[in-house]
């Protein structure tokens, strides 16, 4: 047995007001209790550390740069740095990034026990949209104040195990999961802000989307033989709101631990990642399976190509 102790750490609502201090005493909350649970690893969700400001047509682009960390850990941050190491805790957030050349991205970091960041993620699969859209229900601007992410979908050695990130809208797509695969992927963590309300087919519904939001963890845990663990950012914010639907899925694609509600609260599970080895032995063993000489338009082009007649 290799068994990480994971506490998956949601979010309420974080209001477009609230500092980013009230939000870090909320996260180390979470974590103080996460230790009480035995925890070692906290995964906490996208963009934790602020409201989910892409709803939020800004006309001048750079005013959106309130939203951005210059720097990680920053002075609002490093109470949480500190409580990780005082914990001994690994943990993952999201937040957006500004760099010092001026580039933003959605971004999520892996910090280990010592309160040291050894793994950085930008989000490759930015959803919506790029300028003020009326016909929406609400906007949903991530292509207007995020590039999409340049480092891939890289995997590191942590807590003795192979740990990847994604980020919300990566986990709909099969390839954020087969590229961490083909590394030997054996825990996925992900950070979502999701609206419950489709904007563009308000007819979806809640359940729908839940449904979608599920079949995509599930699909990628069994298929590439890894736990995912996915953390919402969840409830009425700001007057739109986002849905739960924090959950953990062993390498069998099964849901085995769920949190219910849509406030702050943590939900601790027990992570074999030797649970992983027999479907990669297996049906999912790549090096036997594999047939990648018919696979070559899955990266040699972006739209459909209809076949001939």
């Amino acid at each position: 047995m290799r068994n990480i102790r994971l506490a998956a750490a949601q979010l309420g609502p974080i209001q477009k007001d609230e500092s980013r201090q009230a939000v870090v005493r909320r996260m180390i909350d979470l974590m103080d209790d996460a230790k009480m649970k035995g925890a070692e690893f906290i995964v906490y969700p996208e963009l934790a550390l602020t409201t989910f400001f892409p709803r939020w047509h800004h006309e001048e682009r750079a005013e959106a740069d309130i939203w951005f960390e210059r720097e990680m850990p920053s002075a609002a941050t490093q109470p949480l740095f500190d409580r990780a190491a005082q914990h001994g805790m690994a943990m993952s957030f999201g937040y957006a990034e500004l760099t010092p050349e001026g580039r933003h991205f959605n971004t999520s970091i892996i910090v280990d026990k010592e309160g040291r960041i050894v793994g950085k993620y930008r989000k490759v699969h930015l959803p919506g949209h790029d300028e003020f859209d009326p016909e929406r229900t609400h906007q949903h601007l991530e292509k207007r104040y995020f590039e999409p992410g340049d480092l891939g979908f890289p995997v590191w050695r942590i807590l003795g195990g192979l740990v990847g990130m994604c980020i919300c809208n990566d986990r709909r797509w099969p390839e954020t999961y087969r590229v961490m695969g083909l590394q030997g992927v054996e825990l996925v963590v992900l950070g979502f802000n999701t609206p419950s309300v489709n904007s563009q087919n308000s007819s979806e519904g809640l359940e729908k989307r839940m449904f979608h939001h599920k079949l995509s963890l599930q699909a990628g845990a069994y298929q590439n033989a890894t736990w995912v663990v996915a953390v919402a950012k969840a409830g009425v914010e700001d007057g739109h709101h986002l849905m739960g639907g924090t959950c953990i899925v062993n390498p069998d694609g099964e849901i085995v631990a769920e949190l219910e509600g849509e406030e702050d609260g943590v939900l601790v599970h027990d992570c074999d990642l030797e649970a992983t080895r027999f479907g990669k032995e297996t049906i999912f063993d790549f090096a036997r399976h594999r047939r990648i000489e018919h696979y070559g338009p899955i990266t040699a082009q972006v739209g459909v190509r209809l076949p001939p007649g």
